[in-house]
């Protein structure tokens, strides 16, 4: 087992997702979204998983709309702060 294949943070696809969402992946550079994804992961705690499916049928929608609307928030500030860092 490899700790790096097999278990991963469930926030990490939640985070992408939504910069996909904003279409940030179009108008961002790498470093920046990695930048991004770093601050935005620091904000909300971590939900370790094995495999994505897991998550898919046994989250309740009231803590997947939670989950997601941590990573708005954390995403909003993150944007924020990187893009006050470049004025």
């Amino acid at each position: 087992m490899t700790l790096d294949d097999d278990i991963h943070n469930y926030y990490e696809h939640l985070i992408l997702e939504r910069i996909q969402t904003l279409g940030l992946d179009k108008t961002k550079s790498s470093n920046y979204l990695a930048d991004l994804c770093c601050l935005a992961l620091n904000q909300v705690p971590p939900r370790y998983i094995r495999f994505e499916v897991d998550m898919s049928f046994y989250l309740p929608q009231n803590e997947r709309q939670q989950m997601e609307m941590n990573v708005a928030d954390a995403i909003d500030k993150a944007k924020k702060f990187l893009d006050q860092k470049s004025e």
